[in-house]
């Protein structure tokens, strides 16, 4: 069997260009999705819920953000499914489409002067294609980095595509600070919002152009070759990836999606939710909240590579548990910087949040991705990471402020935050360590009674399964 340690790396130009693919193309979705939730804590309230009370109507517009990660556990579950099935890279170029199709749609979308309730209804169906979406992107786009890479470095170069998330942040906060710096707020209001959504459809042209140009996953290839030849020989395989993962996996499964709670929802807090709060609740302007997020999220596109790096000598479980202690302990202090009213100690609170949020996001790609045998990688790391985002990234806007108007005070948030980070802690504290799994030492296709031959839980520490069949525990 292959170990980490003597596997040989493709060739680093093959490997970047796989890479910026996966980079690319995660951008282009995080831009998307993450200019939803700006433009909900800004406008979006007063376009399609007029008449509300400001802050029913920010609830209201986070709802349909809120909606966006209902649809995503579906896609998890489609996605990863033909994504098993049929390799990484189609179900990729899918996903992308889909993403910016819905984005530019939005753009386009008449508001609820000019259609009255029909605009909120377009708009949440709009929110749900792209939910569904980004539920198939996330886990194709580690999984082709994870399954083309450098075993001993994995957690490096699989972190690259979870910067696509910042660089999605940075992007879309980066546009609407331009849009709002350089018109009225009548003038932003009017048509200036739609500028961000529209130019959506540049990026998805270049993301394809970049990701149609690389090679599907070997790790992939190879496992679909050995599954073919046991059709031919007429032994028995599984046939539907979801089964095979709540079947061998469920524990696993359950780790994921416990391994994201603090990581989901405190992303959410720091980064859309301080919008709401910091200028409803002090002296700042929307210009200088999107200045800090814009700031702090290139300090987070420049750590996650680090954290990642990281974790490929010491393991991805000390990385994570530092990175949901870090949340946990700075939730208070990051609320008394961001009442302060100043743009410095609320960059500082946001950028430090972020950086403690890294420790969890950079090491969680390879992670996951060593969790689950390569045919049902896809459904299990997928399944795993956007069931987690109904109960923790979906409702944390909406809930903290849901907090904020009860209480009228930072303090149930940070306790929030808080129990969330005591979760991750205990579900990373209960799985084993991963790093040293090949990928490529199992394929997790052949089934109990049917001549299983290195299946999950059956090539021991480094197979790339991480439980003992049937109980599927870790």
């Amino acid at each position: 069997m292959p170990s980490p340690a003597t596997a040989v790396p493709p060739p680093p130009t093959q490997l970047k260009r796989i890479v910026a693919a996966s980079l690319i193309g995660t951008t282009v979705e995080w831009y998307d999705f993450f200019l939803y939730g700006s433009a909900a804590a800004l406008v979006f309230n007063k376009l399609f819920f007029p008449g509300s009370d400001p802050l029913v109507g920010t609830l209201l517009s986070f709802l349909t953000y809120a909606v966006g990660f209902a649809a995503r556990p579906i896609g998890a579950l489609v996605f990863g499914h033909y994504g098993d099935r049929l390799g990484r890279k189609k179900l990729l170029v899918v996903s992308l489409l889909l993403m910016g199709g819905a984005t530019f749609a939005i753009g386009l979308l008449p508001t609820h002067a000019t259609v009255g309730t029909a605009a909120p209804v377009l708009l949440t169906a709009l929110r749900l294609v792209q939910g569904f979406a980004l539920g198939g992107e996330w886990g194709g786009a580690v999984l082709l980095v994870s399954e083309h890479g450098d075993a001993r470095r994995r957690g490096f170069w699989a972190s690259w595509p979870q910067t696509g998330a910042p660089a999605g942040q940075l992007l879309a906060t980066g546009v609407l600070s331009v849009m709002t710096a350089v018109l009225s707020d009548a003038a932003f209001v009017s048509w200036g919002w739609r500028v961000p959504f529209l130019l959506s459809g540049v990026l998805v042209v270049v993301g394809l152009w970049v990701r149609l140009s690389v090679d599907e996953s070997p790790v992939f290839q190879a496992a679909l070759a050995r599954a073919e030849a046991r059709r031919a020989e007429g032994a028995a395989v599984e046939k539907m990836p979801l089964v095979a993962v709540l079947k061998h996996h469920w524990r696993d499964v359950l780790i994921a999606m416990g391994a994201r709670m603090a990581e989901n929802i405190s992303y959410y807090v720091i980064t859309a939710f301080v919008l709401v709060y910091a200028t409803s609740h002090t002296a700042l302007s929307q210009q200088t909240a999107l200045n800090a997020v814009l700031i702090a999220s290139a300090l987070h596109f420049a750590v996650i590579p680090a954290w990642g790096a990281l974790s490929d000598r010491i393991g991805r479980r000390p990385v994570y548990l530092l990175g949901a202690v870090g949340v946990g302990v700075w939730a208070f202090p990051f609320f008394a910087l961001v009442d302060g009213g100043r743009f410095g100690p609320l960059l500082l609170a946001v950028s430090v949040g972020l950086v403690f949020h890294g420790a969890m996001y950079a090491p969680q790609a390879a992670f996951f991705a060593e969790m689950f045998a390569t045919r049902m990688r896809y459904s299990g790391a997928s399944i795993g990471a956007q069931f987690s985002s109904v109960a923790a990234g979906a409702p944390a806007p909406l809930i903290a402020t849901a907090l904020l108007a009860d209480y009228d005070s930072p303090t149930p948030i940070a306790l929030y935050v808080i129990v969330a980070a005591l979760l991750t802690l205990v579900a990373v504290g209960v799985a084993r360590e991963t790093r040293s799994r090949d990928l490529a030492a199992v394929d997790g296709d052949a089934v109990p009674g049917g001549g299983r031959t290195a299946g999950p839980g059956t090539a021991g520490p480094e197979g790339g399964a991480s439980s003992a069949l049937p109980s599927g525990g870790a």
